[in-house]
């Protein structure tokens, strides 16, 4: 019984983004398993191919980016879907034009996912569809205020790479990455698995690496702390604000993971998942704890 109210208690706090390649965003709310609240929907124009939610600094506001291809911006957007504009620049882009916060020194390439932790704003160019990139990285920035300022500089640039894949493309295509959150200081990442040779050719399954180093002239090698076979396609993940939950995206279901006894295998342990109804929500692909 106790695990039962646990569980339902975390429901409560739990906020999620779900993000379309339609221009709409939804941000339901878990009253309970399987029931979806659809609180907002996003309609800026700008803001094509979501692909990306963090919880913001500033109560009430939620980082997003596009997916591949974009210009390097962020948008700050509000629990009623609207996007956050500084308050100088309001009147000039109330015709809804406002192009987002620019990051200089960055380049989309396949932005997947970004994290907020201790004042800083990790956006992961990770997306490989092909399994065959050699330039994946994290950008890191300080987190800037939206609703102060319209640009920002990426402070560096951490490139990444898998322990187990030697070749590129590789052998097993199970090295491309939609989903990353920061827990105890460290990123980690969450891999996303298809068939050889299969861009849409699926398979069960993912892998947790962890960034324990922070070179900017050389590769960071992640370290591979666990497997796990019964999630499929994971497209996004957050710690909650405590840090006592990470809840992982996928386009069936919310899987919401307790902090492991060993502090170290976030995918270790029964989780709670609550399903979701792939007709209503279609492509999901950001997540974000409310609170």
């Amino acid at each position: 019984m106790r695990r039962r109210w646990h569980a339902r208690r975390a429901a409560r706090q739990l906020q999620i983004g779900l993000c379309s390649v339609l221009p709409a965003l939804a941000l339901p709310a878990l009253a309970g398993i399987g029931e979806l609240e659809r609180i907002a929907t996003l309609d800026h124009g700008p803001m094509s191919e979501t692909s990306g939610l963090a919880r913001s600094s500033q109560p009430g506001i939620f980082w997003a980016h596009n997916d591949s291809g974009d210009n390097a911006r962020l948008f700050a957007i509000n629990l009623k879907g609207k996007p956050v504009i500084p308050d100088f620049l309001a009147k000039r882009y109330r015709d809804g034009s406002w192009p987002g916060l620019t990051v200089f020194n960055a380049w989309n390439i396949d932005w997947e996912d970004i994290a907020a932790a201790d004042g800083m704003l990790y956006i992961a160019d990770v997306g490989n569809n092909s399994n065959a990139r050699r330039d994946l990285g994290v950008y890191v920035l300080p987190e800037p205020n939206p609703l102060a300022v319209p640009e920002a500089r990426a402070l560096t640039y951490l490139p990444v790479r898998y322990p187990d894949q030697d070749t590129f493309p590789a052998t097993e295509w199970h090295f491309d990455c939609e989903a990353v959150f920061v827990a105890d200081g460290k990123l980690h990442f969450l891999t996303k698995h298809r068939k050889p040779g299969e861009q849409a050719g699926w398979q069960p399954g993912t892998k947790l690496y962890r960034l324990d180093t922070n070179y900017t002239d050389r590769d960071n090698v992640l370290t591979l702390v666990s497997r796990r076979d019964d999630i499929v396609l994971p497209t996004a993940a957050e710690l909650s604000p405590d840090g006592n939950r990470l809840a992982v995206l996928t386009y069936i279901a919310v899987w919401v993971f307790e902090r492991p006894a060993d502090g170290v295998n976030w995918l270790a342990g029964d989780a709670v998942t609550y399903p979701i109804n792939r007709l209503v929500t279609k492509i999901v692909e950001a997540v974000a704890w409310r609170d």
